[in-house]
């Protein structure tokens, strides 16, 4: 039995449901010989009036569980109030502890990839938000410049450096919301010279670029000393993506100081901070000591967590655990507690706390992996909102609890596909999560009718044409069959070889983390699979054959070490 597509796939496809009304004219009949001398090949997919798709509209089917969030602030004269910058899904906010969260720039900031957002002391219903996330992967999405908003975020105003691409930090001043700073990466694909810190004091209207190292090294972070906003700090650093390589550090950049507002600055480099290879940086300052200052730091030598307590003049390093400093390209979290200058959280995968200055770290519990940001809020230590790949996170208890992670629709899907049942489900594969199985109606909030399929992350995830009860998996060049009827998943390796610690150009597949899969139209048993080869099954995936010879250009040049 053939089974009709789902009308969703079938309007993606351009094709109207058969159930939707009007069909194409059939052409007037023609004398057979005619027709064969002079017909051209029918379309592989009908002409349909567009008309007939005005009344289609989204809906949000799920699931609802979080994705990436790369940052977080919150409001301390409002302590249930709270705000997450979602990697590609725009700005949300919370405002009674983390229990519901609403998008507030859907439809009014035109870029999904958030860096920064920090609300204004003085008045609260005033917002910077810096677009362009700062957790660089191989693949990012490019910030588009800085937004503001004076109303909580009822409405959203454009304030300008557009081409300084991921934007580390936004800060602003204490008693003038119309001062603020912006550590801005620049162009993480090209050298460009919009990078640097970059201040306003007209509310966006105008900037100068006040620290400038080169066109290739940008800002990770500014941080201003607590109570004093003429002592300003930054941490700047040289990040590039190719797509055959990933560039973290250099021998320039590093920790730069200011004492008259950020207009002019000086290097600081000789006492007690790595001074060869320098990558990724964040700095902390607490309000408890606002001359102790934490630095976590990508460097070869010497990376790891640096403390000073002379408002940066001399460091020491405090803390070397590996776990620290894990990719830190991608991560290189940090947060001082502002009411106990010993207590201080940053991390990676895995999230630390010390309660000694930075001497000892033990590992801080949060909902899920893969750690980007934390607020603690100023009056009570006790609350605060930390963000990670499962997304934002609320504790009034310094994180012996957390809210739900679960009613955030804020995933980041691989991509998705559809089967032929009816009503039809959704098959995705969410970053650093696994792959899930949803019904086209369900409650987008009910993750109990969420099922599990096979593979992981990056997918794909494929339904069989016919069957039902089998469904195609991927991990990052591992194929996988899942049988529901059975609940059995069986891997198989195509190349038996791990994607991850060879160069390119020693690989025997070179595949994608993403790597394509495909049907075949014609025979549900036969599988596709791309490499730098096309690989075929015939029997589910149980064994592969190489069909094509190498698809790609192979450059000698960008065959090695990704970094």
């Amino acid at each position: 039995m053939i089974r009709r597509p789902a009308p969703v796939l079938l309007a993606l496809l351009g094709v109207a449901p058969a159930f939707a009304g009007a069909q194409p004219a059939k052409p007037a009949a023609r004398p057979a010989t005619a027709r064969a001398a002079t017909a051209p090949k029918a379309p592989l997919m009908a002409s349909v009036d567009p008309a007939l798709f005005r009344g289609m509209q989204y809906r949000l089917v799920g699931h609802s569980r979080g994705g990436r969030v790369t940052t977080v602030t919150g409001v301390p004269s409002q302590p249930k109030t709270f705000y997450m910058g979602v990697a590609s899904g725009g700005l949300w906010r919370t405002t009674n502890g983390g229990e519901s969260w609403e998008p507030i720039t859907d439809g009014k900031v035109p870029v999904g990839s958030m860096g920064s957002v920090v609300v204004a002391d003085s008045d609260p219903k005033v917002i910077w938000l810096g677009t362009g996330s700062d957790g660089v992967r191989s693949n990012v999405s490019t910030g588009r410049g800085v937004y503001r908003s004076s109303d909580a975020g009822a409405t959203w105003e454009f304030k300008g450096l557009y081409n300084a691409g991921q934007i580390g930090a936004v800060r602003v001043h204490p008693t003038n919301p119309d001062v603020a700073w912006v550590a801005a990466y620049g162009d993480i694909f090209k050298p460009n010279t919009e990078r640097g810190i970059f201040k306003t004091t007209d509310g966006g209207k105008s900037w100068k670029k006040t620290l400038y190292v080169s066109d290739s090294t940008g800002a990770m972070d500014v941080e201003l000393q607590p109570g004093n906003p003429n002592v300003v700090f930054a941490w700047m650093n040289r990040i590039e993506r190719k797509p055959w390589s990933i560039i973290s550090g250099s021998r320039e950049g590093g920790f730069y100081k200011s004492t008259d507002g950020g207009e002019t600055w000086k290097r600081i480099q000789t006492t007690g901070l790595p001074n060869q290879l320098i990558g990724k940086g964040n700095v902390a300052v607490t309000a408890a000591n606002p001359n102790r200052l934490y630095a976590l730091v990508e460097a070869l030598p010497g990376g790891g967590l640096y403390r000073s307590d002379d408002a940066g003049e001399n460091w020491q390093l405090v803390n070397s655990t590996p776990g620290l400093i894990t990719r830190p390209f991608y991560y290189t979290s940090l947060g001082a507690d502002p009411t106990n200058a010993d207590v201080v959280y940053g991390g990676a995968e895995t999230f630390y706390k010390s309660t000694d200055g930075g001497k000892t770290v033990t590992p801080f519990r949060t909902p899920h992996g893969d750690n980007h940001d934390i607020w603690i809020n100023p009056k009570d230590g006790n609350t605060m909102v930390q963000s990670n790949d499962g997304g934002a996170n609320v504790s009034f208890d310094g994180g012996k609890t957390w809210s739900s992670q679960d009613i955030q629709p804020t995933a980041e899907f691989y991509g998705v596909w559809l089967d032929n049942a009816f009503p039809y489900n959704l098959y995705m594969a969410q970053q650093d999560n696994s792959t899930y199985i949803v019904p086209s109606l369900n409650n987008p909030f009910n993750m109990g009718a969420v099922r599990v399929g096979p593979g992981c992350e990056t997918g794909p995830i494929i339904p069989h044409p016919s069957d039902e009860n089998i469904i195609h998996g991927n991990c990052k060049g591992q194929y996988a069959v899942m049988n529901v009827k059975a609940g059995v998943t069986k891997n198989y390796w195509i190349g038996a070889q791990s994607l991850y610690g060879n160069d390119g150009g020693d690989l025997i597949f070179r595949m994608q983390r993403t790597t394509p899969m495909a049907t075949s139209p014609h025979d549900p048993k036969v599988i596709y699979y791309g490499s730098q080869y096309l690989h075929r099954s015939r029997n589910n995936g149980a064994n592969w054959e190489k069909i094509s010879p190498d698809l790609t250009a192979f450059p000698k040049c960008c065959q090695g070490g990704s970094g």
